[in-house]
């Protein structure tokens, strides 16, 4: 390969770079010299020459039940509450075949694009909707999944954001959520499936069942996931519901620690910034998405400067309307410089919160980087396509100059892309399953 950039320790990049893995393990690395006596016991070998190899892609915050609705009328132009009120009537229609569907469709499309771990975060769970489908799509694509069992309680009568038909009763949450951890959860090195607690919003759940909720993961021994200070909406809300701002009620709620990570913190001030780094809380920036609603451009420079840890999220496909993770990194990039000038981020730091960035905060410090005794989760990116040839810096060009997808993508050792393709689904399948539950919403609409 050209250059193996492996997000070690040392972050090196190496030149003519190889490496070996077993049973979805790393087993050595170095130079295609260096490995050249394990190629002949090799059971097979991956002809990578001429291009870029990197960690997979790990993406710290979607939605995928909205990947069937994107670019929907009403709501291209709006904040984030004008946005949810549009969007939730639809949502409220969605069936089991239809999260799948969603589900399926927007793996394959991280996958395509080089992302092997994703979170998601399904907080609404209408007409017989169990977490459970989006596990299903998860396995047929074959990327590492870590879904989140969120939830809404209060709805519009109570002084929340979500209609009353989509708000459920707290024990009945906190009961599932016990159901699918011990169903699915795999707390071992290398595993397929994680699942987390997330309760959705502040402005969307009670503060019990925002303590419950911690209490509950913790005696798991899961993580935490929620959305935080994601607007000035959302600031403001915060300070009139609860008196404080959102770091503070994270804080007095249990909602701080190496167990925990919030999405957007657009909003955060220097305090919770500070508070963040002091306690190991992760944060899942989704720069795309953020642009898409208007909602500010999050202090990520003073995030990393701070120590806070930060990794990066596509978003539901409904408020970023595409899942491409080197996209997020470019855009966090070029934000933070639009901000902070040409020196708030360099290209590298932009790719290691697309990789080993999001893997720390997503509890998974077995990936994220190729190094002996880490997953096998790798991507071989083609850096002589239209989109990237003339690139010098064929690194740098990743987040400058990305391709459209990626060339083979391996997950636990095992293809998920070959060739720009889906080698553990078709992409047929995947699209009509779209198609079909596509039509039924946007007849029923």
């Amino acid at each position: 390969m050209r250059v193996l950039v492996t997000m070690d320790d040392a972050r090196r990049e190496i030149a003519e770079g190889a490496f070996a893995f077993s049973a979805g393990e790393v087993t050595a690395v170095g130079t295609s010299a260096d490995l050249s006596p394990l190629r002949e016991g090799a059971a097979s070998v991956i002809d990578a020459r001429g291009c870029v190899v990197t960690p997979g892609l790990v993406n710290t915050h979607h939605h995928l039940y909205q990947t069937l609705t994107r670019a929907l009328p009403g709501a291209t132009d709006v904040s984030l509450f004008g946005w949810l009120k549009r969007l939730y009537p639809i949502w409220a229609r969605y069936r089991p075949e239809d999260v799948f569907a969603a589900t399926q469709l927007g793996l394959a499309e991280l996958a395509l694009s080089g992302c092997t771990l994703s979170s998601d975060h399904l907080y609404l769970f209408p007409n017989g909707v169990v977490l459970e489908d989006t596990i299903a799509a998860a396995e047929a694509v074959g990327m590492r999944f870590h879904p989140t069992r969120g939830a809404m309680s209060v709805g519009e009568s109570a002084g929340g954001l979500p209609p009353d038909s989509l708000v459920e009763r707290e024990e009945a949450i906190l009961a599932d959520c016990v159901r699918v951890i011990d169903r699915f959860h795999d707390p071992r090195p290398g595993a397929m499936v994680r699942v987390g607690v997330a309760p959705c919003s502040p402005f969307s759940v009670s503060e019990g069942l925002m303590r419950d909720a911690a209490l509950l993961a913790r005696d798991k021994g899961v993580m935490l996931h929620t959305h935080l200070a994601e607007d000035r909406d959302d600031v403001a809300y915060s300070l009139e519901r609860f008196g404080c701002r959102p770091g503070e009620y994270a804080e007095r709620l249990g909602w701080t620690g190496t167990d925990v990570w919030h999405a957007h913190c657009v909003q955060l001030d220097a305090a919770e910034i500070a508070l963040f780094a002091r306690t190991g809380t992760g944060i899942a920036h989704c720069p795309c998405s953020n642009c898409r609603l208007g909602s500010g451009v999050a202090p990520v420079r003073a995030m990393l400067d701070g120590g806070a840890r930060v990794g990066l999220g596509v978003d539901g496909s409904a408020s970023s309307d595409a899942g491409h993770i080197l996209h997020e990194a470019r855009q966090a990039m070029l934000l933070q410089r639009v901000v902070g000038g040409a020196e708030a981020m360099d290209t590298r730091t932009a790719l290691y919160l697309a990789t080993r960035g999001g893997a720390e905060i997503l509890g998974r410090p077995d990936c994220g980087q190729i190094s002996v005794g880490k997953r096998a989760d790798f991507a071989i990116w083609d850096v002589e396509t239209i989109a990237s040839l003339g690139s010098w810096d064929p690194v740098a060009a990743l987040v400058l100059a990305p391709p459209a997808g990626v060339r083979d993508l391996y997950v636990e050792g095992r293809a998920v892309v070959r060739e720009g393709h889906l080698a553990r689904v078709s992409g047929d399948t995947v699209r009509h399953a779209a198609r079909k539950s596509l039509s039924r919403l946007m007849a029923e609409s």
